[in-house]
Parts: C-alpha cells; sequence; structure tokens
C-alpha cells in the first residue's frame, strides 16, 4: 500500500494549476458591439469607394463637356449610338474594357484609402474598448 500525502505546498501547487487552466469569461456584449462596428465601418467604406469611383467618370466627363449638362447628354448619345451601330465582338470587347477599368479603378482608390481605414477603425475599437459602462 502506497503512502500518500498531501501537504500545504502541494495543494496550493493544485490550486495555481487549476486557476491557470481556466480561462476567463468572454465578455460577448464587448465582442458584439466590436463585430457591429467593424461591420458598420467596412459598409460605409466599401459604399463610400464605390460612389468615388462610380462619381469620377460624371466629373471627368462634366468637366470635359465645360459644366453643360446638354453636351454632356449629347456624347453620351453619341457614345449610345456607336454602342448599339457596334458588332457584338466589339461590344464585348468594350464591356470587358470597362469591366476591368473599373475593377482597376476601384481596387487602387481601396489600397489607397485602406491604411487610413484601418488606422480609423483602430481607434474607434480602442476608444469602444477603453469605456465601461
Amino acid at each position: 500500500m502506497p503512502l500518500v500525502t498531501d501537504t500545504l505546498v502541494d495543494r496550493v501547487a493544485a490550486s495555481r494549476r487549476q486557476v491557470s487552466n481556466r480561462r476567463m469569461p468572454a465578455d460577448f456584449r464587448a465582442l458584439l458591439q466590436g463585430t457591429c462596428l467593424v461591420l458598420i465601418e467596412a459598409a460605409g467604406f466599401a459604399a463610400s469607394s464605390l460612389l468615388l469611383v462610380l462619381g469620377a467618370p460624371l466629373f471627368v466627363f462634366l468637366f470635359l463637356a465645360g459644366w453643360d449638362l446638354a453636351l454632356l447628354f449629347a456624347q453620351l448619345g453619341n457614345l449610345a449610338d456607336h454602342y448599339r451601330d457596334a458588332e457584338p465582338p466589339q461590344r464585348l470587347a468594350f464591356n470587358r474594357d470597362l469591366q476591368a477599368g473599373f475593377l482597376i479603378v476601384a481596387g487602387g482608390l481601396v489600397l489607397i484609402r485602406l491604411p487610413g481605414f484601418v488606422r480609423r477603425l483602430g481607434r474607434k475599437l480602442d476608444e469602444q474598448g477603453g469605456c465601461n459602462d
């Protein structure tokens, strides 16, 4: 029959191991608030980037037309007539070029704006995490 003794030192060491193995309870409210903040900020960033990319051609065309809407719509009508009269392979090439240009411009704009967005989001998360209700 083995001799097993529990001393005070053994009990303290065992209780420390139990404390270190236990996880801290997760603060689900803070996690949900942080997730909602990130989703709202990301949606705003995506929407503003999309509006910037879509509004840039309008600005350029208005600038080239001398801020005259009649001239702008005349040029758009000319472009529409050329598109309608084009052969299907030419239309497809124009569509692909337009899509590629949009994706390149949108991607470039997002890459340029991304560091500022991450800094702003980090500041807002720090502020949100620092307040205690």
